[in-house]
């Protein structure tokens, strides 16, 4: 049944517009009635009862702010009468009871993957080619340019005919109006050739802009984080291209490897240009040892794998008012099932989880584990107001403009990604995952610079929830993307792999919407192909210990 409103928590003070509500609009809610006294957009908030300055607002059963100014009975919540407000928190109680649930539908299912000698299993295989400095950014593009395309991994939808056509109007004397009246969809072509090698799913380009500068920190950083993906199990190897004289040397590199794998064995060629020499003797040394490690990494053929070895990390991005009643609650319920089977999971942006901090010392499995989530938490939000910033100041203008008005209400319903499990460790970037359950993971909330980060971590599959739209992937492992409401799922089809706006127009409970989520999941570790990867998203953004909301 479609609802108008929805209250989230019972100890709430406000609802929320489940569609636009035009001024003196009745809503009903637990048998209690507030007219609208303004209108109230989708998504917004509106208040149970009058609200003056100094009063607190509660979300999700927390603090989520404090008025500014005076509001009555039914208006509208705004950046203009609310403030970014949140409970202090301490100590809690250990262990944390658990309710897991029923997963019979799910004992015994296996998805089809790749087995490393580590034990993991990837949901992928690729091929790797990183610079461990900026200085080879050129040189990598330049292998990319030689590899792609004549071995079938080239993006498969090319707009250059558009271009022709275009052309071809402006030649045959078409006015401004009349080209910009053209639709050129006709002209799309969509091409991919053969691929030699059928068990790679493609060769992956990592370029980025560290490795030297900074300070040395970053350098060491930059390595653990290419030595989880060189590590991870959705890569069958890798060819690093090094200047030589950068602060993250290739000593430093094997180091980070040798932490995640003791007993490496993938293949992995290491390419020291300054002292090979020229440009031409770097590139076919690395053209030559790349192919090589394609024809091995070929070899690797999908096999079953229990639903343990799947680590999903758990992002958002775009988010807006529904996000936390809708696809971020269902992939809650997705975290809890793949939890109880055996599987890990990682829950990361520190910024977004502001407000809810209590809720994850109370849900840590002992006092160490709470007391790192409290010391890495509290050293980030230093670190903001050290430079003039804060978590406040980290909801987007698109979250404010679609509801998320405080930077604890936005926290409060991202965190529902991470469901209801204990939380079995506390990780700081780039560390790994190496215990099954819910795993925190110290990263900005910035989409592509945490979704880089989970995966670093070892997630071989990652559920990225938007309200708005976003493209965001990821090099090596699929990113699912989901909306919390079915106009977007209408409106950008391209992009959005699955649809929570069900939950919202009252057509499917989030366990159902969970169900069918992890579903969705089995299929893409078994080599579907989610919209991310068929658009060639291939986005990758190490974290420079720096501020980054």
């Amino acid at each position: 049944m479609k609802h108008l409103v929805a209250k989230i928590h019972p100890a709430d003070n406000v609802l929320v517009a489940l569609t636009d509500l035009p001024i003196g609009t009745p809503v009903t809610w637990d048998g209690a009635t507030v007219t609208t006294t303004e209108k109230i957009p989708a998504k917004h908030k509106l208040a149970m009862q009058p609200l003056a300055p100094g009063d607190e607002v509660t979300m999700y059963g927390v603090l989520v702010g404090k008025m500014a100014a005076p509001v009555g009975q039914g208006g509208l919540l705004t950046t203009a009468n609310i403030k970014h407000a949140t409970d202090s928190y301490q100590e809690g109680q250990h262990p944390h009871s658990w309710a897991q649930p029923n997963v019979t539908r799910f004992e015994g299912r296996t998805f089809m993957g790749y087995h490393r000698p580590d034990g993991r299993v990837g949901t992928a295989n690729y091929w790797l080619v990183i610079p461990l400095v900026f200085c080879e950014n050129r040189n990598i593009q330049v292998l990319e340019e030689a590899l792609v395309n004549d071995l079938g991994y080239a993006r498969r939808k090319s707009y250059q005919p558009q271009t022709q056509a275009l052309l071809e109007l402006m030649q045959a004397g078409k006015s401004v109006e009349e080209i910009l009246a053209t639709d050129l969809r006709s002209a799309e072509i969509s091409h991919q050739k053969t691929k030699p090698f059928p068990n790679v799913d493609g060769i992956r380009f990592l370029s980025h802009e560290g490795g030297c500068g900074g300070i040395r920190q970053d350098a060491q950083s930059l390595c653990g984080l290419l030595a989880g993906y060189i590590t991870h199990p959705n890569v069958a190897g890798a060819t690093v291209l090094s200047l030589g004289c950068q602060n993250a040397q290739a000593s430093m590199l094997q180091d980070e490897i040798a932490k995640r794998d003791p007993h490496f064995s993938k293949p992995l060629f290491i390419l020291d240009q300054q002292a090979i020499g020229t440009e031409e003797a770097l590139v076919s040394t690395a053209l030559r040892q790349t192919f090589a490690g394609l024809m091995q990494a070929n070899q690797q053929q999908r096999q079953p794998a229990p639903l343990s070895k799947l680590t999903i990390g758990l992002e958002c991005g775009g988010s807006d008012g529904f996000s936390g009643i809708s696809a971020n609650p269902a992939v809650g319920h997705v975290s809890d099932l793949l939890v109880a089977l055996g599987g890990s999971v990682i829950l990361a942006e520190f910024p977004e989880l502001c407000g809810v901090e209590q809720e994850i010392v109370n849900r840590s499995v002992d006092h160490e584990t709470a007391q790192r989530f409290t010391s890495l938490m509290k050293a980030y939000g230093d670190s903001a107001v050290a430079v003039g910033s804060g978590f406040d100041m980290n909801p987007s203008p698109g979250n404010i403009r679609d509801g998320l008005i405080t930077d604890a209400m936005k926290s409060a319903g991202a965190a529902r990604k991470g469901g209801s499990s204990p939380v079995v460790a506390v990780l700081d970037y780039p560390e790994l995952v190496t215990k099954p359950g819910l795993n925190l993971l110290c990263t900005p909330g910035n989409d592509v610079e945490s979704t880089t980060a989970e995966v670093g971590s070892g997630a071989n599959v990652v559920l990225f929830t938007t309200g708005l739209g976003t493209p965001t992937g990821n090099p090596i492992a699929p990113v699912v993307k989901i909306s919390s409401n079915t106009k977007l799922a209408l409106r950008m089809p391209d992009i959005i792999d699955l649809n929570t706006g069900t939950v919202i127009d009252g057509e499917e409970t989030i366990e159902q919407a969970g169900e069918r989520i992890l579903d969705y999941v089995i299929q893409v570790a078994s080599g579907l192909e989610v919209s991310a990867v068929r658009h060639g998203q291939t986005d990758f953004i190490p974290w420079k210990r720096g501020v980054s909301l």
